[in-house]
């Protein structure tokens, strides 16, 4: 006979280890209730002759437990059952000290590869590793379900940041609200900040209230830079009074003025991206931020954010130095360029930013490019009104939303709760195929997704606003008393939950044979799956006025997780579960040989059904010599899909000064393609995982995908 132990690995029946586990049971109880040696081997024979093939653990040990009741050994069994749960506290205490231990010791594939923005080896990264651990170790043993947490280990689904789940006071991103901080004032650990006076200072303080409010959650945050085009005219007022005192003409003084006014935007940008990329948030990484250039937020002051936009694409586009003082592609902070109709024209104002966002874009990576007139069309708020506002932190996007106070759309300020991801493709493998069987297995995990997150909606509608006054007392999110609970803020649509999917292309190609991408039988098959994510986030908000919403999940090394979790319950088919990692969300898969617009046209289709976040992208060559194409795609993206981003490169080796491509051999190690380094720590590699970038390397899984991209645009030139 076979045993399944709780690790899920099988084992031969060893009968020593029950006559062992109740001899030390005896020792702890009278003589009288002690089971004779004639009695245990009556147990292990009685186990023996049930015939079965396989067995688990957990049913074994409970036989012994009815069967000491039934002898009568009623403290015996008491102790036996203790003495199992006390086995159980050490194995997961064993399993949290190994953890631990992995960490500490730098050596562990899972810690270095964790998160590709996290460098494990720093202290401060290890600190909030090692409360990760620690809270996650709560959060399994006394927080969740038992359900939930078999599902999220065998890869069913995925329970986001149990890492930060122990406090019930931290959400995941936002929109963070700087023109009521900056504006009206706030205040950071206990000190009073006015409102500031001139554009440098206003960018100061930005930075710290990023910073500050970071280290308050643990996902993603954005800002709009339309927040601090008021600074500009205050400055460039104060520059022309200097002036005007010195008794300069009118002419002279505007001159000059706009001239300082400039210098200090400049000033004000380097400041703001040294500050963002130097500072350390208590989640052991610089801010994890993302910045919106967005034109048609404002009109008074659209003169002056045009000037910052212009800076800070300038300054993105240098780069940052290195140790070496190479100008390297910064992760940091993620810049959201929107496309509208005064910009995405030759003959458009604003059309000189654009040409500067794709130069920008050939060179490092960003900006990112979400489109107002396809926004406009699918965030339609209860006035009948289009909205366009940028995603939070990543790719995560609120849903539209009318202030009752004000009759006013309202983005920032606004947040989301949190996050639990279904694996799509365990969806399909469960179901062997049969699609009435998918069906039904797909709506019991839906069901089982909805129970986590309301778990962790739970949790959060504890807090109070003392537990972070700089997000829910001093502006950030919100100006509540003090005491006073942010229960109201989890309902009614301010705050969304996500309810994430991975994996549909495997899901869509094991239940139809076809990739969704084929515009036919797969497609229309992956676009009900989609539709069926939105039905239940519907049903789930009309319920319980909860802002449940569809999220295309950025899973960086849940990816490899799914992956592996796949080929252990289900074996390795062909085409499904044969890579170490899964899809991304709807992606069309990284290895299917498909030109950009085409991409972008059909994935656009799909995003529309994927409302609390998505984005998609293209992998494309080095393009900094062919910027026409980059300005075709950028001019598609505008008519075509809401949100999308070009993939380049831009690495550099420490070792010989190579600039370009460093490439991945077989075995998925990195190497330079010209002096042969492969060394991590003199190797500066960016590159763009799930939305965002990432410069710290990457766990198996991730690499491999990585390394299957194929160009979906070829640089070539046709004549």
């Amino acid at each position: 006979m076979k045993v399944v132990k709780r690790s899920g690995n099988i084992v031969d029946f060893d009968q020593s280890k029950i006559e062992n586990a109740i001899l030390k049971a005896n020792n702890e109880v009278q003589k009288s209730q002690r089971a004779s040696k004639k009695e245990i081997e009556e147990i292990i024979e009685h186990i023996k002759s049930l015939n079965k093939d396989r067995m688990l653990v957990e049913d074994i040990q409970d036989i012994i437990e009815e069967k000491l009741m039934a002898y009568n050994h009623y403290d015996l069994a008491k102790k036996y059952i203790i003495y199992r749960y006390k086995r159980a506290l050490v194995r997961k205490a064993n399993t949290t000290d190994q953890s631990i231990k992995e960490l500490i010791d730098g050596e562990s594939e899972y810690w270095n590869t964790e998160n590709s923005n996290k460098n494990a080896k720093i202290v401060t990264t290890q600190r909030d590793y090692l409360a990760g651990i620690t809270s996650t170790d709560i959060t399994r043993r006394f927080l969740l379900p038992e359900e939930i947490v078999k599902a999220h280990d065998e890869g069913v689904i995925h329970f986001h940041d149990a890492d930060y789940f122990a406090q019930n006071a931290l959400h995941n991103c936002d929109l963070i609200n700087l023109e009521d901080m900056l504006q009206n004032g706030t205040n950071i650990n206990g000190v009073m900040i006015e409102k500031p006076h001139k554009f440098l200072t206003a960018m100061t303080i930005a930075t710290q209230i990023i910073t500050a409010v970071s280290s308050s959650q643990y996902g993603g945050a954005t800002v709009t830079m339309t927040h601090l085009a008021p600074f500009v005219r205050e400055s460039y007022k104060r520059h022309y009074e200097k002036y005007q005192k010195r008794n300069l003409s009118p002419q002279q003084c505007e001159q000059f003025a706009k001239e300082d006014t400039r210098k200090e935007i400049k000033d004000g940008v380097q400041t703001f991206q040294y500050q963002v990329n130097s500072m350390t948030t208590t989640n052991g990484q610089a801010p994890f931020l993302s910045v919106c250039l967005y034109l048609g937020e404002t009109e008074e002051y659209k003169e002056e954010l045009a000037l910052i936009i212009e800076e800070i694409l300038k300054q993105r586009m240098e780069g940052m130095k290195n140790e070496k003082g190479v100008y390297i592609t910064p992760a940091f902070p993620k810049l959201l360029y929107v496309l509208e109709e005064d910009n995405v024209t030759e003959n458009s104002k604003y059309w000189y930013l654009t040409k500067l966002a794709a130069e920008c874009t050939a060179k490092r990576m960003v900006p990112d490019y979400i489109s107002e007139k396809m926004m406009l069309k699918y965030k339609i708020d209860k006035n009948g009104n289009g909205n366009c506002y940028p995603c939070m932190g990543c790719r995560s996007f609120l849903t539209p939303y009318v202030d009752p106070k004000t009759n006013k759309p309202k983005y920032y300020g606004r947040f989301n709760q949190g996050v639990v991801t279904i694996n799509l493709v365990d969806v399909a493998l469960s179901s062997g195929g049969d699609f009435d069987k998918f069906w039904k297995t797909y709506e019991d995990r839906l069901e089982l997704c909805h129970r986590a997150l309301k778990l962790r909606h739970e949790r959060l509608a504890h807090a109070t606003s003392d537990v972070a006054p700089i997000l829910w007392q001093h502006g950030a999110l919100a100006r509540l008393n003090k005491g006073e609970s942010i229960h109201p803020l989890l309902h009614g649509g301010y705050s969304t939950i996500s309810l994430g999917y991975a994996g549909l292309y495997e899901c869509v190609k094991y239940m139809t044979g076809h990739s969704h991408t084929d515009n036919g039988k797969g497609k229309a098959f992956g676009l009900d799956v989609m539709q069926k994510l939105n039905d239940k986030c519907k049903e789930w908000k009309e319920a319980e006025d909860i802002d449940y919403s569809v999220y295309g999940t950025p899973i960086e090394s849940t990816t490899y997780k799914f992956a592996k979790c796949l080929k252990k319950r289900f074996g390795t088919i062909k085409g499904i579960t044969d890579r170490e990692y899964i899809t991304n969300s709807y992606h069309v898969p990284v290895f299917e040989e498909i030109d950009a617009f085409s991409k972008l046209k059909l994935e656009s289709e799909f995003q529309r059904l994927s409302p609390g976040g998505a984005v998609s992208y293209i992998e494309t060559p080095n393009l900094q010599n062919n910027l026409e194409v980059v300005l075709q795609v950028m001019k598609f993206i505008y008519d075509n899909i809401m949100y999308a981003e070009l993939n380049t490169k831009s690495d550099y080796c420490q070792n010989c000064g190579y600039t370009g491509e460093i490439l991945i051999d077989d075995n998925l190690e990195w190497y330079c393609p010209n002096c042969g380094n492969r060394n991590h720590d003199t190797l500066n590699v960016a590159r763009r995982t799930c939305g965002y970038i990432g410069t710290n390397f990457w766990n198996k899984g991730r690499t491999q995908e990585i390394r299957e991209r194929v160009l979906h645009i070829d640089n070539k030139d046709d004549n």
